[in-house]
């Protein structure tokens, strides 16, 4: 089976787990990652560790998402795989709800994971090749009491994710929503018994994402979900 090849590749939102799982597998591809988040100073040990580089970029702020796209257009390159990653959860009671809070929850979730999508579609549509993919949650799918900010931005960014899908792989563009429908493991969340598999493991998932990216495109998928064996769907 003959897989695409990939040479660059961006992820929005890095940090420690998940998208440090994401850096270290499509480094060991051989993938040139560039890490982009609001403060770069935490991913100075990932970046050297697999030769990346780590840009700041607030993903809710139109400037800095296009000025992010033009810095690779003149270095990197444009990449040819985009990972959208980034989110931001308030709770509480509806009633008590913030609004400014809800309106950051929409905006880090939901519309910069449209500003970093469409930049990135601008850049793919011209060669017909590219993948897009967007990380959801739980959330995506389950509105859960005392959580309706995450599920409004969670439910909008899958909406994005299958629009763009409709719209865009006709063109060659694979775009893609992972629902990850459980707790990460961390170090700050570890297991609670070895090998008991109750967390998501954050290379598991990598795994996935990866698959998604090779996957031939008279074979595409365009939404995964994922959980723990005993989690309840």
């Amino acid at each position: 089976m003959t897989y695409t090849r990939f040479n660059t590749a961006l992820i929005v939102g890095a940090g420690s787990g998940l998208s440090a799982a994401l850096a270290r597998v499509l480094a060991a591809e051989g993938i040139k990652v560039t890490l982009a988040a609001r403060s770069t100073d935490d991913l100075a040990p990932l970046a050297k560790e697999i030769g990346a580089q780590a840009l700041a970029c607030d993903a809710g702020k139109r400037a800095d998402v296009e000025k992010l796209f033009r810095t690779l257009d003149g270095a990197a390159g444009a990449p040819e795989i985009v990972i959208y990653n980034a989110s931001y959860r308030t709770r509480g009671p509806f009633v008590d709800l913030d609004p400014v809070e809800v309106e950051k929850a929409l905006m880090v979730t939901a519309y910069a994971g449209f500003l970093v999508g469409q930049q990135a579609a601008r850049r793919m549509l011209a060669k017909k090749h590219g993948a897009i993919l967007f990380t959801g949650a739980s959330a995506s799918i389950k509105g859960y009491a005392q959580s309706a900010p995450f599920a409004m931005g969670k439910f909008a960014l899958r909406g994005l994710a299958q629009s763009m899908a409709r719209e865009l792989s006709p063109q060659g563009i694979h775009v893609a929503h992972v629902v990850i429908d459980g707790g990460i493991r961390s170090a700050r969340r570890p297991e609670p018994g070895e090998g008991a598999d109750t967390l998501l493991d954050p290379a598991a998932i990598a795994s996935t994402y990866l698959h998604l990216i090779h996957q031939p495109r008279s074979a595409w998928a365009w939404e995964v979900e994922l959980r723990p064996w005993v989690e309840k769907f």
